[in-house]
């Protein structure tokens, strides 16, 4: 059992319950504040209830979240029609070819679950800021550590609205004002700078007892990101204050997992395992533990065939549904072990302790190749083992595109069977955030140092015999290089479109079956269901 994860579980227990210790009150929509906070479980599942929030909208499962439009619109991840399955309205085509509109909920769920967490946090503050901490035998200083693990993770909502939606309301009270008007990206820049440097130095460091809290190396990590992107966000570079809250966290200033100084994991697959509460790379994450407290990081549902609970030993079956595009799948060596071991291809077999007899290993298809064996091909198009051409996003098979194996769960005799914690942020992006602004401060131009750190990282994947041929100079690594790097490094990751759109290559550029788009599709629409409700709210240009 992973201790912190438990407990996680037992203060949403707590908030469960809590709602049945004054039977003769009758508050049936809404929990009364002072029946609640009774103890630090009770206080802790207040605070921890954005977090639960945050797996729709930050991870790839379930809703039309963030990860979303951050994958299905760049140019490695689509979700293409497979036979008659996929079309769904044409939702996945349009984020893939850039032709989405302000009136549909994929410019809107994102918004609606952000700005639903982030009033998760409004509520929080509101009620902890009022409370007396030690007549529940708290202290101040605990009262001052959950207010700044809550407005960090206020903060970090309101960055990723900022990515998608650029000029934004900021609400910092639940309900007020009831139509709040846009501020500029720039001044949501500010505000989301202002929060998390008032409260990163009050958050608790990262250590065992923190996964899956806001902690001090995951306030320096929003901030690497948020200084990362200032050019973007603002039109003001900040590469010197993206290269220092990189240095605190390779330093160690914000905590690690290990009680050491953090460090890349040797095996370059550790990071995403099922026991990857324990990697000294991971910074931040959305814990998850099926064992402790039922709960899984259901990547299955947008990823997994039909019938991928055969390859795994699992006790669940997937949609069939996102897919690695062919020309993601060939910016990888086929000597990359990410390669070989984060994408499926080829004939797929059950695993062994599902096989009945000698004959019996491989997954049968169930649509297009049912009853046949199923062999997943890179090509997504219509009898793709056989027939020539690219293919396009309506002319996909059961069996077409490379598959998400990433995170892989483990069998269901595994102690740690979906253990999988979705990973956020960890010290490898650190590395390769630091390597860039060096970079684009060098106008471009790779200095050691930067080679030194993308090299550090990429040797993993890599076998020692292959290594010589496989590492960068300062010649061979250019901005175009370092961008294809951090596309085999981080996909699935949820970080494509931003970079894309950091590098110019977002709405310039052709992949499979995507043409070069306008400009304003850096920006989603501000979505109509908000905007026909809120008569103060601005719309993006060209929407």
């Amino acid at each position: 059992m992973k201790k912190s994860k438990a407990y996680i579980s037992a203060a949403l227990l707590a908030l469960g319950l809590s709602a049945c210790t004054k039977l003769d009150e009758k508050p049936y929509s809404e929990i009364i504040s002072d029946n609640f906070y009774h103890n630090k479980e009770e206080v802790l599942s207040a605070v921890l209830r954005p977090f639960t929030h945050a797996g729709a909208w930050a991870a790839p499962t379930g809703q039309t979240g963030y990860w979303r439009l951050q994958e299905l619109s760049a140019d490695q991840l689509a979700w293409p029609q497979k036979g008659k399955h996929g079309y769904d309205g044409g939702n996945w085509i349009r984020l893939h070819n850039h032709t989405w509109i302000a009136n549909e909920d994929n410019a809107w769920n994102p918004w609606r679950l952000m700005y639903w967490g982030m009033g998760f946090c409004n509520n929080t503050l509101k009620d902890l800021a009022a409370m007396d901490f030690t007549k529940i035998g708290m202290t101040n200083e605990d009262k001052a550590s959950f207010l700044a693990e809550t407005k960090v993770v206020r903060a970090w909502h309101y960055l990723k609205l900022m990515d998608l939606y650029g000029n934004i309301p900021i609400v910092t009270e639940v309900g007020a004002p009831a139509s709040p008007a846009t501020k500029s990206r720039k001044e949501v820049f500010e505000f989301v700078e202002k929060e998390l440097k008032e409260n990163v130095e009050l958050l608790k460091p990262l250590s065992a007892d923190m996964v899956g809290r806001a902690t001090k190396a995951a306030g320096y990590a929003m901030l690497v990101e948020l200084y990362l992107n200032a050019q973007e966000w603002t039109g003001t570079p900040r590469w010197d204050d993206c290269i220092n809250y990189c240095n605190k966290i390779i330093a160690g200033n914000g905590g690690s997992l290990s009680g050491a100084v953090p460090a890349l994991e040797p095996d370059i697959f550790r990071a995403f395992a099922n026991n990857n509460n324990t990697s000294p790379e991971d910074l931040f994450q959305l814990a998850y533990d099926l064992r402790a407290g039922n709960s899984r990081f259901g990547w299955q549902g947008d990823f997994w065939h039909y019938r991928q609970r055969q390859i795994y030993n699992a006790d669940v079956d997937g949609n069939n549904s996102i897919v690695v595009i062919p020309t993601a799948y060939d910016a990888y060596k086929d000597n990359d072990l990410r390669k070989q071991n984060w994408m499926l291809i080829g004939p797929q077999k059950k695993d062994p302790a599902l096989r009945t007899s000698v004959g019996d290993s491989l997954v049968l298809g169930t649509e297009e190749y049912n009853g046949k064996p199923l062999v997943f091909v890179k090509e997504i198009r219509r009898n793709s083992e056989g027939e020539s051409g690219a293919g396009s996003m309506t002319e996909g098979e059961e069996n077409s595109g490379a598959r998400f194996a990433k995170y892989v769960p483990g069998t269901q005799a595994d102690p740690n069977y979906w253990g999988n914690d979705f990973v956020l942020y960890r010290l490898t992006e650190i590395y390769f955030n630091k390597a860039e602004a060096l970079m684009r401060k060098n106008n471009g131009i790779a200095t050691q140092d930067a080679v030194d750190l993308i090299n550090t990282c990429k040797k993993r994947a890599f076998k020692a015999a292959d290594w010589a041929a496989e590492a960068y100079t300062t010649t061979s690594l250019t901005m175009n290089e370092l961008l294809a790097e951090r596309g085999r490094e981080f996909i699935f990751e949820g970080k494509r479109r931003s970079d894309l759109i950091r590098f110019g290559k977002f709405t310039t550029s052709t992949w499979w079956d995507h043409q070069p788009s306008a400009d304003k599709y850096k920006l989603f629409p501000i979505p109509f269901k908000q905007t026909s409700i809120n008569p103060n709210l601005v719309q993006n240009p060209g929407y």
